[in-house]
């Protein structure tokens, strides 16, 4: 049991790097790049822009370090909503959202059957995500990909949490509907 508010564990990162320490920066990009990368893949579905988004988070990271207020929210909190911007920035300026576009994430079966058949259902579970509303899409992204608390994903996306349940209870009926009719297909049998 605590006393007091959480410590934000990347507080002093946050300062090393506001007063200009390249190796603070290096491990903060070390602690949190692959989750923002990852977000950002979910939610832009390609990884080449994804890549743009987590450089582009990381360069104002380096440049407004030195004006963080601790206590407002957690660093990893602001880091993602940055994220969460940058893509509604790339995705407004695409006139078409698909993430058949994208292509297949990379995987790591062990073997080719099970690789296909991870392939296989990925892509569908990604082509029914970009299905989704934009704001659902982003929801899931946040608590399901990035296994944030439903409480960081509001604060991220600027919603109470009731509004982000509201959110993620349609998103996961409407990807239901949607994969209803291809549940034998996406769990078949791959020896």
């Amino acid at each position: 049991m605590r006393d007091g508010p959480a410590v934000d564990p990347d507080l002093d990162l946050v300062r090393r790097i506001g007063a200009g320490d390249q190796r603070a920066c290096a491990a903060l990009v070390d602690r949190h790049l692959s989750r923002i990368h990852a977000v950002a893949v979910r939610l832009l579905g390609s990884r080449t822009d994804a890549e743009d988004v987590a450089q582009e988070v990381f360069l104002r990271v380096w440049r407004h370090a030195a004006d963080w207020r601790d206590g407002e929210a957690r660093f990893s909190t602001w880091l993602h909503r940055v994220a969460v911007n940058l893509c509604h920035d790339r995705l407004r300026r695409r006139h078409e959202t698909t993430l058949d576009a994208a292509g297949d994430p990379a995987s790591e079966a062990p073997s080719p059957g099970a690789a296909l058949q991870e392939k296989a259902v990925s892509a569908r579970v990604d082509a029914a995500l970009g299905r989704l509303p934009e704001r659902q899409r982003e929801a899931i992204a946040l608590c399901y990909y990035q296994e944030l608390s439903n409480m960081e994903a509001a604060a991220i996306m600027g919603l109470s949490v009731e509004a982000l349940e509201s959110l993620l209870a349609r998103g996961r009926r409407r990807l239901k509907e949607i994969l209803s009719g291809e549940a034998a297909d996406l769990l078949g049998d791959v020896s």
